[in-house]
């Protein structure tokens, strides 16, 4: 502790300990005292609960019924219990994209369909917790929050804002000195010329009624007014807020399920030409991923054809539907990758000869030679005429090109909206064009990393581009496939492609790309379904492509959406006999083996109908085994049955027209079941092809079985490819999950035995299936999983719900489920991370409750609890009354029916009265649980005092019901006949989770916040449901489930106490979910029982801190778990604000226990209440719970004495900050009454903060290092010495016994270098101090004056110490501050990232670090607070604010403007909060009379704060505070506070020469009645002129830009108020006050003219003469002043000169001397030296005027004693010696002997003696050549001289003596 601050040493630390052993030891042993202590009997065990324990919890709900309100209405009313309208449970329809929503046309639907589309359909079931925004999860003070807040804000006035730079102030002042006449023009007598300026000078205003004689009280009353008005409500709006990464209570509500899209492309196709013209030519676009080798969207057809080609094709073509006329497209890519290619197909009408011979004319025709080769022309056209009669409705492949997408994207740059246009071409010429693009992306823009995708591949902002293609490919025949394309696209982007080798057919096409609007209007889904703003059904529509993503995309489905794609491959019929060379398949969709059954479910390509029943592939021209390239597109029916199958049909069509030949030959048939077992059929299948028509009833057979007499193409071998693909919402396409929900629908349905796959399962063996299939959910591809969460959790938690009924027996499936759900969402947790919000919650999940879950009905076949006709009884399984009811019921052999037990028949709660009777006469132990629970009845909750017995005895009790069994399920049959259960499921899931174990409850563990979630939105629904929302909270829900949730609380507490150290993530993500749920239940749960769980968690983790050793982690999370919980947006109503607090069991010593050293004991129970309302007292914790938490984690963590903490200083401080800004910006809260009663909470912060002033960041220190108008430090001379005064003449000029401007009192340290290591960051401290003003502020002032009164002088003191910080704390920086500090951000962030990186990456580990601090190595970084892995960092995603600070990190002019103002305003705000504060003060210092030595302390604080920078208004209040202490205690400036005195002079002087008029005003009305008030008491007011003349010398010695001409108008307004003043004009007050202005005013101007003269030594020495003799008054003064002029002379040698200085000094202090002590042998007083000189009587005191000199701080100089007098005579002498001016240096000795004798000191006087010979002998040396020479020297004091050089004059003929 050697190196303790300076003031911490001035502070008495011992408070708090030694008051309380002093207590101890005083209340020990007398049981008298305790007995009249002890006023509430029944609280005594309370009595001593230290802080580190929880105390118990008062009964909210008991409280709130026995303490009826004393408020009925008015803002109180609000805060006494939650609003009625609290929780909400909204069916919100959900949003629809398109104009009607995606159902299946059919009525008839199977039971899953059903279930997937009332999960697509119905709306979502949203709990509202209404106020909850305004809690500090939701209600966070963010910038734009904070912004709008400050509006409005008025500007404040600050000097240092006003103050001129330099160079107009210099003209100013050029300008003032040619007013005020120059020093030459004046007679040598300047008072004249002093008063000249001073009567030409224009008074500021003067303040009404200041003389008037208004009794004090009225002068307080008037000022509290004026503080009052004006003031800004919201303090925290004024605080920046804190610097924190993403507070720990902050919840997102995740946002609503919704259809997946990637990033969206918007494709124009405007234009496709080619040279020539003869026939229509059809277009297909998709995506394909090369190197996933994937295509990855469906085909999108468009039709770029003239009418005239169109028409051509008239009598193949329907009429044309207008889904089928788009022209545009929008493609959606999840991954985008530099793979991405965009693939355009051609086709064109079958006609003879293979594609080769076709594409011909097409690449040798040039349109230009059009004319040239008309008639080639006209026959090609009518040939393509005959061949579009004939053969319209056949196509052949003709050619195709790809579009790299990413060039594209890339080089069309970022967004700037005009479009680019692009030419692709093939041929060599142009060189490789997709190689030269490719480098120009990398130059162009760096790549950046999109959210998915593999390179810089983003889609949502590039410029529009047009793409003009201007060469195809032809297609080959024998290179169709798939794959082929692949081997292309990968040639492509090579250098030196294979293709640009080829002939090209040259044409036109021209796209437009872009990114997809955010909601463009005609647009049309993969359905043909309208998405919503569709103005115009004729218009051309949109389409949206369908995309196939690359990888899987984990979305849950929203819509329904049941597409088949079939992807017919190749065909191998070269084996076949006959002739069948130009093949097409037909497809068709069958829904039964009659050619009529084929299903208009195919959709069309483009310019046609919108479906058909039948598509054909392209032929391939003589080709036996074709390649097929088709993509046909099904609109699968919801209900499928055994007969649905795909038909394929291979026909030979004839190209040429011969006679007797059909134009299609069929050659084979093959086809496809759709469903196989139940299951859908998709997937790669090589299919026999049979060439006959299959046989009757083949649809259900697969073609593979060999029916008997069919033939078959090559022997039965499989010779037709084909791919199907399923794109479907209903169809799971994952056996297990297929399994899962076929045998939970063969329940529902009743339909027994259930077809899956190869096996029937019979009704006896459904039991084991289905708990196989439950647990097989774990082995299913996750994909699905995810696309079918919800509908798979709804059935789980139905089951859990609804145990079926099995063969008559109600299976239990709670476990089975439980597990199954843990097991879901702990794999999508590991898989799906890039979901998480910052708790670790899958959003996916967390949507899943907030929107999707809700509780299922009871009836199996009606619809979900929705918004209409909900009755109780509907939510019940009633049990059916039997008409003949047994008349008793055997229910003692049943030992225990649970309701909510796995293995375990049981009966629902039952709402029938009747039933319930029955029941409940037969002895069971609550009639409504049937639960026996095993062992004594648990004692209520409260009562229990071992959290761990009470645990483990819920958990036997679960056990138990667990175990237990029943022998009669019958009896229940006789009841109902069909076993319809309820459960309700939160009740189910907590015993389920109290009972899991081994690996399930580790899976629970890790995703408890899911179940914990789903726990409270089943518990709103029920309460919901049954109307029990407004029920009375303690009968809400039953004991057993009460027992449960306690059991689980505790169970959780000890697995995050014993594991926090080991599984560190987890447990704090578990820590968070639990006070997540309590925080919940606080809103739907008996709020005492939840608080008793806060005090189970609370007690659990005390108990583990006491051994560890180093607490600082499990506090962090007990810290965080507290924040969550105090973060509910009810917070304050829980804290009983509007309880008085019932009178405490004892005297607990706690934070500010020190109040008892003044108050004593008190019985009385008023103020035992008041000093309760500031302690943490068990009563105050009690009561104010969560508050009492909150003040009691802060004291104890900022408690000094606490080890290894001060990581958490921040933490903990933070959590204070934040809870009461929130409270300050509550609108609930804004009404002044509320205000105060939720400043009651926390009045003991006062006390907890006055323990930590010795730990506070010591803020006035700065000030001395601060370049500030005041005061300016040593440095900022010394660079200006030309154009400044220099330090040496500053320091003359002051004066040195003035000690130079600092700051008074307490906080000045002198800074060591090696601090406390707990002093906290300025950041802690600045937060904390901020927190003590808001409840100073919003504090009931009756209730802190009362306190005030019983708090000892010691803590008022330590009160006021902890003001004076804040005065500095809060001190307005400036703008010139601002915009320094701006341009040093950049650099500090750089620095602080690259601090964190080190802490973090763990080159400085906690310890390290600790000691670096308190070595004091670490520099406290720019925010104040070092960070190091002991503030708990958590490395989050990219740092964000590290982010904006590089990236910004120039504020603009009106930023600063802006920060300058807001902190303006927090400055004036603070201070006026100290000063009510100090008024409160005074007047608890009136009233007990015993605290006068507090007046000092008052008058310290409001003296610094006049120090500080202060802006206009708040200094009016502070000098009309000043004036009011003055006039109510004048003794105690004049008396007792001499030096507060002198300081009050100096301030006031100082703010008498500011710049603003306002605040002259009041400095010259104080300066003023302070001279009066001292002339009243005393007659005549010595002691001010004296203080304020020395005033004037150290201010205008120390100012830097110190104005004289607005001094001059404060010192005309003090004369205007003396001579305005009626009452004293009879006295000698009016002259007195003249006197000392002009005496001011003088000294004033030649201060100033002394600077002017620097370079002139004579002026200058005349001007030090003048303020010496100004100073007449002030002896220290003008002795100071007396040796700067001999300095001044000896430094020029004039020797005489300082030799007569010295004299005078000499006189002076000889003078005083012997006013002090008669002593014989001192010199009378000046007289003593008149043979020296005759001038020096000029020295005699004015001692009737002039204050006695043993008055403290007056001739208090080293000179003025014995000593100090012999050192000036041996000085004078020396100097005369020197001047050759030997009589004189005998007459000085003459002074001197008597004294060195009557101290016998010889050897003194030996050589005095040796002197005077010397001396004389000069003299008889000298006088030989002269006439008898006498040395006179004229004296230079003779002021009638206009110039100041001094004269010898050496005849005594001239002036005789």
């Amino acid at each position: 502790m050697a190196e303790r601050r300076a003031f911490a040493q001035k502070i008495s630390r011992t408070v708090a300990a030694e008051v309380r052993k002093q207590i101890s030891g005083q209340y020990s042993g007398s049981p008298q005292l305790l007995k009249n202590l002890n006023i509430v009997g029944s609280l005594s065990h309370h009595a001593t609960v230290p802080l580190t324990e929880a105390v118990d919890p008062v009964d909210l709900e008991d409280y709130l019924l026995t303490h009826p309100v004393a408020v009925d209405s008015g803002p109180l009313r609000g805060l006494v219990d939650f609003p009625p309208d609290d929780i909400e449970v909204v069916y919100s329809p959900r949003d629809c994209r398109t104009l009607v929503s995606a159902v299946p046309e059919e009525s008839e639907m199977d039971p899953h369909v059903r279930d997937c589309i009332r999960s697509y359909t119905e709306d979502w079931a949203i709990v509202i917790r209404k106020y909850h925004k305004l809690g500090t999860g939701f209600n966070p003070n963010t910038l734009d929050k904070q912004k709008e807040r400050q509006k409005g804000l008025p500007k404040q006035v600050f000097e240092s804002d006003e103050a001129p730079d330099g160079n107009s102030y210099q003209d100013d002042q050029d300008e003032l000195k040619r007013r005020s006449m120059s020093i030459d023009d004046t007679p040598r007598g300047s008072w004249a010329c002093s008063i000249f300026d001073l009567k030409n000078s224009l008074p500021d205003a003067l303040l009404p009624n200041l003389l008037d004689r208004t009794p004090n009280e009225e002068i307080d009353h008037q000022n509290d007014d004026q503080r009052k008005s004006n003031r800004h409500k919201e303090l925290f709006a004024l605080h920046p807020s804190l610097d924190e990464e993403e507070p720990i209570e902050r919840l997102s509500v995740p946002d609503a399920p919704k259809e997946h899209f990637g990033q969206r492309l918007l494709v124009k196709c405007l234009s496709l030409k080619f040279e020539i013209e003869i026939e229509p030519i059809f277009a297909s676009l998709a995506l394909y991923d090369a190197k996933e080798k994937k295509k990855i969207s469906e085909n999108f057809y468009f039709d770029l054809n003239s009418e005239q080609m169109k028409g051509l094709l008239r009598p193949h073509v329907p009429p044309a539907a207008i889904t089928t006329l788009a022209r545009s497209a929008i493609f959606s890519i999840t991954y985008p990758s530099q793979d991405v290619f965009l693939v355009i197909k051609l086709e064109k009408v079958l006609q003879q000869g293979d594609i080769g011979e076709c594409a011909e004319p097409y690449m040798i025709f040039k349109e230009a030679d059009a004319t040239k080769n008309k008639e080639k022309l006209e026959k090609l056209k009518s040939q393509a005429d005959q061949f579009c009669q004939r053969l319209g409705k056949y196509r052949m492949p003709f050619a195709w090109t790809a579009i790299h997408l990413m060039n594209i994207v890339s080089s069309a740059g970022s967004l700037e909206r005009d479009s680019t246009e692009v030419e692709i071409s093939t041929g060599e010429r142009k060189g490789s064009w997709s190689e030269r693009r490719n480098s120009s992306i990398v130059g162009r823009r760096s790549l950046e990393r999109t959210t998915s995708g593999d390179d810089a591949c983003n889609l949502t902002s590039f410029r529009p581009a047009t793409l003009t293609v201007t060469n195809f490919f032809k297609q080959e025949g024998d290179r169709l496939s798939d794959e082929d394309l692949y081997k292309f696209l990968a040639d492509m982007r090579r250098p030196s492609s294979v293709l640009r080798r080829l002939r090209p057919i040259t044409a036109q096409l021209k796209i437009d790309i872009s990114p997809a609007p955010d909601n463009p209007h005609y647009c049309l889904t993969p359905e043909l379904l309208q998405v919503k703003l569709y103005p115009d059904s004729r218009v051309r529509p949109t389409r949206e492509i369908l995309e196939f993503p690359a990888r899987d995309v984990y979305v849950p489905n929203t819509t329904y959406r049941n597409l088949l794609y079939i992807y017919p491959q190749s065909l191998n019929l070269a084996n076949r006999q006959g002739s069948a060379r130009n093949i097409t398949v037909k497809v068709q969709f069958m829904y039964g083996e009659d050619p009529s059954n084929a299903m208009p479910v195919i959709f069309g390509k483009s310019s046609c109908s919108e479906f058909s029943k039948e598509a054909y592939t392209a032929v391939v021209y003589h080709n036996r085994s074709p390649d097929f390239h088709e993509e046909i597109k099904v609109k699968l029916p919801a209900a499928l049955t055994d007969h649905h199958h795909l038909l394929f049909t291979f026909y030979h069509v004839s190209c040429q027209q011969k006679q007797n030949t059909p134009l299609e030959t069929p050659v084979g048939y093959t086809w496809i079941p759709m469903l196989q077992n139940g299951r859908l059929k998709t997937g790669q299948f090589c299919l026999p092809v049979s060439l006959e028509k299959p046989p009757q009833a083949y649809s259900v057979l697969s073609p593979e079985v060999p029916l008997p007499g069919m033939k078959w193409v090559d022997n039965h071998k499989g010779v037709f490819n084909v791919e199907v693909v399923a794109v479907s919402s209903i169809h799971t396409q994952d056996p297990y999950l297929d399994k899962f929900f076929a045998l939970v629908n063969a329940l529902d349905e009743h339909m027994f035995p259930v077809r899956i796959g190869d096996m029937r399962i019979m009704e006896n063996n459904l039991e084991n299936e289905l708990k196989s299939s439950i647990s097989a959910l774990n082995s299913s591809q996750l994909e699905p999983v995810v696309r079918f969460l919800h509908l798979l959790l709804d059935k789980l938690i139905l089951l859990v719900v609804r145990p079926p009924v099995i063969a008559g027996q109600i299976v239990n499936l709670g476990q089975a489920s439980f597990e199954a759900m843990a097991s879901i969402i702990n794999r999508l947790h590991k898989n799906l991370e890039a979901n998480h919000d910052q708790h670790g919650r899958n959003s996916l999940l967390a949507s899943y409750i907030h929107y999707v879950f809700r509780l299922p009905n009871t009836y199996p076949n009606s619809p979900s609890p929705g918004p209409g006709g909900l009755g109780g009884s509907v939510h019940y399984a009633t049990m059916a009354r039997s008409a003949v009811r047994p008349a008793s019921l055997n229910l003692n052999r049943s030992r225990s029916l649970s309701n909510s037990n796995p293995d375990i028949s049981g009966t629902p709660t039952s709402p029938d009265d009747e039933v319930r009777s029955i029941i409940g006469n037969k002895g069971l132990d609550r009639s409504n649980s049937w639960v026996n629970t095993g062992g004594p009845k648990a004692a209520p909750w409260g009562s229990n005092p071992s959290p761990s017995a009470d645990s483990t005895q819920a958990v036997d009790r679960s056990c138990n019901r667990m175990s237990s069994h029943t022998e009669t399920s019958s009896f229940l049959q006789t009841l109902t006949g069909r076993l319809p259960t309820k459960k309700l499921f939160h009740e189910e899931l907590a015993l389920q989770w109290v009972v899991c174990s081994g690996s399930v409850r580790e899976s629970a563990l890790q995703q408890a916040w899911f179940f914990f979630e789903l726990m409270v939105k089943s518990m709103v629904h029920h309460l919901y449901f049954n109307d029990k929302l407004d029920a009375p909270r303690k009968s809400r829900f039953p004991e057993r489930f009460m027992d449960d949730i306690s059991a689980l609380v505790s169970t959780i507490a000890s697995d995050i106490i014993s594991r926090f150290q080991k599984d560190t993530e987890m447990v704090e993500k578990l820590n968070t979910s639990l006070a997540f749920f309590l925080n919940d239940l606080l809103s739907v749960m008996d709020r005492g029982f939840v608080f008793s769980l806060i005090k189970t968690y609370y007690k659990q983790v005390s108990s583990k801190l006491y051994s560890l050793p180093n607490p600082s982690v499990l506090l962090s999370l007990r810290l965080d778990f507290l924040r969550i919980i105090c973060s509910h947006e009810h917070y304050v109503t829980l804290n009983l604000p509007c309880s008085l607090l019932t009178p405490p069991a004892s005297p607990s010593p706690s934070v500010s226990s020190a109040t008892s050293q003044s108050s004593g004991f008190s019985t009385n129970v008023q103020d035992q209440k008041i000093a309760n309302m500031f302690e943490l007292s068990v009563p105050f914790r009690q009561q104010h719970y969560l508050a009492g938490l909150v003040l009691t984690e802060l004291a104890v963590i900022l408690d000094p004495d606490a080890e290894g903490l001060f990581g958490l200083h921040k933490k903990v401080i933070n959590m204070v900050h934040n809870l009461l800004s929130s409270h300050d910006s509550d609108p609930r809260y804004s009404d002044p009454q509320i205000k105060a009663r939720v400043a009651m909470l926390y009045l003991p912060l006062i006390g907890i903060i006055m323990e930590a002033v010795p730990q506070l960041y010591d803020f006035t220190e700065t000030h001395n290092q601060r370049g500030r108008p005041v005061c300016i430090a040593t440095d900022d001379y010394e660079g200006e010495s030309g154009s400044m005064i220099s330090q040496t003449v500053a320091m003359a000029i002051a004066g040195t016994s003035v000690p130079p401007l600092t700051r008074p009192g307490s906080f000045l340290l002198t800074s060591t270098s090696g601090r406390q290591h707990t002093t906290f960051s300025g950041e802690s401290s600045r937060s904390l101090l901020i927190c003590l003003l808001w409840v100073l502020k919003n504090a009931d002032e009756t209730v802190l004056q009362k306190w005030f009164t019983d708090l000892s002088v010691l803590q008022l003191n330590r009160l006021l110490d902890l003001l004076y910080l804040c005065v500095s704390c809060f001190e307005y920086k400036g703008k010139k501050v601002f915009e320094r500090m701006n341009s040093l951000t950049f650099k500090k962030s750089k620095d602080m990232r690259a601090k964190l990186e080190e802490a973090i990456l763990g080159s400085i580990g906690a310890r390290q670090e600790m000691v670096r601090r308190s070595r004091g190595q670490l520099e406290r970084s720019p925010s104040g607070s070092a960070f190091g892995s002991q503030e708990n960092l958590r490395w989050r995603k990219d740092l964000t604010h590290w982010r904006q600070n590089t990236e910004k990190f120039d504020k603009s002019r009106a930023e600063i403007e802006h920060e300058a103002l807001i902190d303006g305003n927090l400055a004036t705000e603070a201070n006026l909060i100290i000063l009510d504060t100090l008024e409160i003060i005074v007047q608890t210092v009136s009233v007990t009379e015993s605290k006068e030595s507090i007046l000092g302390g008052v008058l310290k604080v409001l003296l610094h704060s006049m120090a500080c920078n202060q802006s206009a208004i708040y200094l009016q209040h502070c000098f009309a505070t000043q004036r009011a202490l003055v006039s109510k205690f004048p003794e105690l400036l004049f008396e007792e506070e001499t030096e507060q005195c002198a300081d009050l002079c100096l301030r006031l002087l100082r703010h008498c020469s500011s710049s603003i008029g306002s605040i002259r005003s009041h400095a010259s009305a104080s300066l003023y009645l302070l001279m009066r008030q001292n002339f009243e008491i005393g007659n005549n007011f010595a002691r001010v002129k004296m203080q304020v003349t020395m005033s004037l010398s150290s201010l205008v010695g120390t100012s830097q830009n110190f104005n004289e001409e607005f001094l001059r108008r404060s010192l005309k307004t003090i004369l205007t108020y003396a001579e305005e003043d009626l009452e004293l004009r009879e006295t000698t007050f009016p002259d007195q006050v003249q006197d000392l202005v002009f005496n001011l005013h003088m000294i004033l101007s030649d201060t100033v003219k002394m600077k002017e003269h620097q370079e002139d030594p004579e002026m200058l020495i005349d001007l030090m003469y003048r303020i010496a003799k100004g100073y007449q008054t002030s002896p220290d003064l003008r002795l100071t002043w007396l040796q700067n002029m001999a300095g001044k002379h000896s430094e020029r040698s004039n020797h005489a000169e300082a030799a007569q200085c010295l004299v005078h000094s000499a006189a002076l202090v000889a003078e005083y001397l012997s006013m002090l002590e008669d002593r014989k042998y001192l010199p009378v007083g000046c007289v003593t030296f008149q043979n020296i000189s005759s001038n020096v009587l000029e020295e005699s005191a004015v001692s009737d005027d002039v204050l006695s000199p043993d008055e403290e701080g007056i001739c208090s100089g080293k000179y003025f004693t014995e000593s100090g007098l012999v050192g000036l005579l041996e000085q004078a002498a020396a100097s005369f010696s020197m001047a050759g001016m030997y009589e004189a240096v005998n007459e000085v000795y003459k002074v001197l002997i008597p004294i060195h004798e009557a101290n016998r000191d010889a050897k003194k006087l030996s050589t005095i003696h040796g002197k005077l010979q010397e001396a004389f002998s000069k003299i008889v040396h000298q006088s030989t050549g002269w006439e008898f020479l006498s040395c006179e020297y004229y004296s230079f004091f003779d002021s009638s001289k206009t110039s100041v050089i001094s004269f010898f004059f050496f005849s005594k003929r001239l002036f005789p003596r």
